[in-house]
């Protein structure tokens, strides 16, 4: 059984700085999202800040992935391909899922951003995604368990009507993008392992405005929601300390 890694000071501390390129990037990918510009144009901009940083992009040639940036518009949930043809339009949803390796240590984190106005309902499926994050995070100290993380996700989203997916959750996070433990979004309060302070794991709820279902396109990577109603995505990546939560993706 894969066991989690607990990362020492020193690892912590370049854990720190792939957090911050990551959100360096993403706050001006955000910046960047307006009406007009393509999800192709936002990869690029992605790739060009990365080098300039000194990093590796995480995601692009993972697992086959071809781009550095997953964006993902409205109903599609995660890994949505840039394409040349996929332009912004006033009241979109993008979802910016954005990833680095620092010196042999990765930073993931993810952002959806309204693209101009957006409606009334598509704003408080935003806000409702990102509180969550947050309340999943609260639960984030030593001695709880992961059930509590998923659990303050699901309680959150489900009061107010909207739906987790279950299909993709977060995970562990390191020298390796993708490591033990998986964390779901939802989950039952005092269940599964213990945290542990040096633990880091990569949060990232996914919530959908309808079913919790969701289909692959054709691509093999695209996630959209099987009625496609529009879906939500935030994520940070965070260290257990003994004084609490510590979120490496926030950004100065």
């Amino acid at each position: 059984m894969s066991q989690v890694q607990i990362k020492s000071k020193e690892e912590i501390l370049l854990m720190r700085e792939a957090g911050r390129i990551v959100a360096d990037v993403l706050d001006a990918l955000e910046k960047a999202v307006a009406p007009g510009v393509t999800t192709w144009d936002l990869d690029a901009l992605a790739e060009k800040l990365t080098a300039e940083r000194g990093a590796r992009p995480a995601f692009k040639g993972y697992l086959g992935f071809p781009c550095v940036l997953c964006a993902s518009i409205n109903d599609e949930v995660v890994h949505g391909i840039p394409s040349k043809r996929r332009k912004l339009a006033e009241g979109d949803l993008m979802k910016l899922d954005f990833g680095v390796s620092y010196r042999g240590w990765f930073g993931d984190s993810a952002r959806t951003v309204p693209v101009g106005k957006v409606s009334p309902e598509a704003k408080a499926l935003v806000d409702t995604t990102r509180e969550s994050l947050h309340k999943a995070i609260q639960a984030m100290k030593p001695g709880n368990r992961l059930g509590d993380i998923g659990y303050a996700v699901q309680r959150h989203v489900e009061a107010r009507g909207y739906s987790v997916v279950r299909d993709f959750t977060g995970h562990g996070i390191g020298r390796k993008l993708h490591e033990h433990p998986h964390v779901p979004n939802h989950g039952q309060a005092g269940a599964g392992m213990k945290l542990r302070a040096g633990m880091v794991l990569a949060v990232e709820p996914m919530v959908n405005q309808g079913t919790h279902e969701v289909e692959l396109l054709d691509d093999d990577w695209t996630a959209v929601t099987a009625d496609r109603k529009l879906s939500a995505h935030f994520e940070h990546t965070i260290v257990i300390t003994d004084g609490g939560p510590e979120i490496l993706t926030q950004g100065r």
